[in-house]
């Protein structure tokens, strides 16, 4: 079954260079071999002009994460066009001069929402939803509302019970008209037609946004229950994931430049369309806080953690005891400093706690204080092996036991030798919490991602950023550096 509704991918080619990349020119799809093309990561567009890039190695496929950088690579010169929808890329060409369509067609597909391999039955039901959403013309409002912009009322969830629970849709809110941010909540086709799908099956939608290749992922591991992210039906995502019927037909096409002038707005139009329009900057207030949250959070766990393994592993160099706990944080330490942080809060999140339904903030936290453990353990156990072994001894001699000695009189002042090295890595933990996006936490970075999915600029949103990340780091480290001369004035006395 194949719904009739227009999308489309095509192509999109600036029209100024620069970069230092030597521009080639694109007429036709013939035209792809030899050039640049800048896909994102995962989609239909990936896999078809990778297999081209298979057939022509002089063909080169640059991946991003976002269409958006994509898009920005291309007006700055740095590829020769990008590979996307058709009508998320009529979005990117109202949005940013120089960019224009053509009409030649390029190659055909449907987008379906995916269910775990496991569902069966919830793919029956879906599918009935959407059939008597297409009988009845609502899909077709749907579709038109975005697409033409000629329905000013968008679909309304209908005031009905919901006894059969919450059905969890897994997106990626880059992608207008499909799904994408409107008013601090996330909208477009997939978003009305998974809600319109609820109010059949007496249902209750929660959508999760997160990167477009961990919609199937999600959906796998049973974060989520529906991926609903424009996706087509392939063989390969087949073999992971059950798909419904296509609920939309696809045609791909192409676009050439025509040399014209590309068009640039005043900083304070960009500004007013960046951060006040739709209130957009509460987007990087929300992802402020919840990247101090994770921070503080984790490193109380990795203060925690870390101290703890430190201990042990100085009682071990200084005496030689705790040999199997001593191992075993030799092994912590490997593995956690031996791999990527991102790796690390992936596997936590989709195999730790793949059963288990907690907060993803939660999750971060446990991710990153645990990563950052494993460097804190070194920084407090230099810290307390640079403590004469005199102390203790004092200590033991006064009746105190090896764990009160350690803790009353040889951690402080192991803290105050390596509070510097700890205020490097709180700053560290601070921004590497930048990745916690990935499992779809609307943090600092995260907020300006979906900034610049909306308004499809990406200098002001990241600049903002980068200060603000720039003016935390600061007063992080003037904090420690007020903390290290009180103490060092503490013992002058």
């Amino acid at each position: 079954m194949v719904f009739c509704v227009a999308a489309g991918v095509v192509l999109l080619v600036a029209l100024r260079g620069g970069g230092g990349h030597k521009q080639h020119t694109i007429r036709s799809p013939k035209d792809l071999r030899d050039a640049v093309v800048g896909v994102q990561l995962g989609t239909t567009s990936d896999m078809k002009v990778s297999a081209l890039e298979k057939q022509s190695p002089s063909t080169r496929v640059e991946r991003y994460t976002k269409t958006a950088d994509a898009v920005q690579a291309l007006l700055q010169g740095k590829i020769d066009c990008v590979v996307e929808d058709e009508q998320p890329a009529k979005a990117f060409v109202r949005q940013n001069g120089g960019l224009r369509l053509l009409s030649q067609s390029f190659s055909s597909n449907g987008f379906a929402f995916c269910v775990a391999k496991g569902n069966r039955t919830l793919c029956e039901r879906i599918n009935k939803a959407l059939l008597q959403l297409e009988n009845s013309g609502q899909l077709d409002t749907i579709v038109r509302r975005h697409i033409d912009k000629n329905i000013a009322i968008a679909y309304e969830p209908r005031n009905i019970g919901r006894p059969n629970g919450v059905l969890t849709v897994a997106t990626n809110a880059t992608y207008q008209p499909y799904e994408y941010y409107e008013y601090g909540r996330v909208v477009g086709i997939d978003i009305d037609i998974m809600q319109a799908v609820c109010d059949i099956l007496g249902m209750t939608m929660k959508v999760e946004d997160m990167n477009f290749d961990a919609v199937i992922t999600s959906v796998q591991t049973g974060k989520a229950d529906v991926g609903a992210a424009g996706l087509t039906v392939t063989r390969e995502r087949q073999n992971n994931v059950l798909f419904t019927d296509t609920y939309t037909s696809s045609r791909q096409m192409l676009i050439v430049r025509d040399g014209s002038n590309a068009s640039s707005r005043g900083l304070v139009e960009k500004f007013k369309t960046d951060f006040i329009t739709e209130g957009r900057y509460l987007y990087l207030v929300q992802g402020l806080g919840n990247t101090l949250i994770i921070t503080l959070l984790a490193i109380l766990i990795s203060l925690v953690v870390g101290s703890a393994i430190a201990i042990v592993r100085a009682t071990h160099d200084r005496t030689g005891r705790m040999k199997v706990l001593n191992a075993i944080c030799q092994v912590y330490l490997t593995i956690l400093r031996g791999t990527p942080t991102m790796v690390q809060l992936l596997i936590i999140y989709y195999v730790v706690f793949a059963s288990v339904d907690v907060s993803k903030v939660f999750v971060a936290v446990v991710a990153f204080g645990i990563n950052s453990s494993a460097y804190l353990a070194e920084v407090v156990r230099s810290g307390v092996m640079s403590i004469d072994r005199g102390q203790m001894e004092a200590g033991r001699s006064l009746g105190l036991s090896h764990w009160q000695t350690m803790r009353l009189v040889i951690l402080p002042q192991a803290y105050k030798n390596v509070l510097p090295a700890i205020g490097n890595e709180l700053i560290t933990l601070l921004k590497e919490t930048s990745i916690a996006g990935y499992i779809g936490i609307v943090d600092l970075t995260k907020g300006s991602d979906i900034i610049r999915s909306i308004t499809y600029d990406a200098i002001l949103p990241l600049t903002t950023v980068a200060l603000v990340y720039l003016a935390l780091v600061f007063m992080l480290s003037s904090a420690v550096n007020n903390l290290e001369k009180k103490l060092r004035k503490n013992e002058r006395r």
